[in-house]
């Protein structure tokens, strides 16, 4: 069996993880450039955790200007099995008013240009996102929520804009009409990234606002939305320190392969591969290559 890593990684206002015991700061080079921040590495109870700040701490990062493919490639260097994602995002419905976490189970890209595979010219591979969220993690995060008694909603839809600027109206609307639930800039290209990664991975949308569409609060601003993120950070810390204390010790099998999911997904042939392509890939192909 494989030892289970937790790794969180923190969205807008969840810039640190209280409760972290033996906490050390480490630094990891990744061939894809620079990670958001150094890793925090600890424990909660028995369990190890690894905690990044995805805008970096002080929330230096735009949406845009975040390195995904380093972050996630730092996170499988540190071992990580089980990604959990954390992040603000506006609402599309009624019942998910600011304050709601929304476990979400599918994402919609509408990201532009940014870098959103390990894989390309040299070593192609091509991953399902069918299901992009791992199952038995996701149950496992809704099941410390009831345990702390904080109200979240399982399952939804996060369509996720390039940003940095709010939605317009018509967009807002256009997302509302295609049945999206929730919208944020950040889940995407982090979900498909895990995917080539082979770790776990589950989102925590927590909902600041509801968007534009709504015809009582048309504006979005940031002060409004950190007001709302602070008053969710503790509930958060919560909730993450429940799933953690209360985690097995071994990595569960992902029930859809998410953990397996390079197993038939590399199409070039071995005599075509790019060697300095490979030389990047050492983290990411670490298992199919032992084999």
């Amino acid at each position: 069996m494989t030892k289970a890593i937790i790794g969180i990684m923190g969205g807008s206002g969840i810039y640190d993880l209280p409760g972290l015991e033996d906490l050390r700061e480490e630094a990891v080079a990744s061939p894809w450039g620079e990670p958001s921040d150094t890793l925090r590495r600890g424990r909660i109870g028995q369990t190890e955790v690894v905690f990044l700040p995805r805008h970096g701490r002080g929330h230096r990062l735009s949406p845009s200007g975040i390195n995904y493919r380093a972050n996630i490639d730092a996170m499988k260097r540190a071992g990580v099995t089980d990604l959990v994602s954390v992040s603000a995002c506006g609402s599309f419905r009624e019942d998910l008013a600011p304050g709601t976490f929304v476990l979400v189970d599918q994402f919609i890209d509408r990201t532009q240009g940014r870098a959103s595979s390990f894989f390309g010219n040299g070593c192609v591979a091509h991953v399902s996102m069918a299901h992009p969220v791992a199952p038995r993690l996701q149950a496992r995060i809704a099941e410390a929520a009831q345990a702390e008694d904080i109200a979240c909603v399982r399952g939804g839809t996060y369509v996720c804009m390039e940003g940095p600027q709010f939605s317009s109206l018509a967009e807002s609307l256009a997302y509302k009409n295609m049945g999206c639930d929730v919208i944020g800039m950040t889940a995407m290209p982090e979900a498909k990234l895990a995917r080539e990664a082979e770790i776990s991975y589950a989102t925590i949308a927590m909902v600041t606002d509801f968007d534009c569409w709504h015809p009582g609060h048309d504006v979005v601003d940031v002060a409004s939305v950190i007001r709302i993120v602070q008053e969710n950070a503790a509930k958060a810390a919560r909730l993450l320190a429940r799933l953690i204390v209360d985690f097995p010790a071994d990595h569960e099998p992902c029930p859809i392969g998410s953990d397996r999911a390079l197993d038939a997904a590399i199409m070039t042939a071995p005599a075509a591969r790019d060697p300095a392509l490979l030389k990047k890939l050492d983290a990411i192909l670490a298992r199919v290559q032992a084999h």
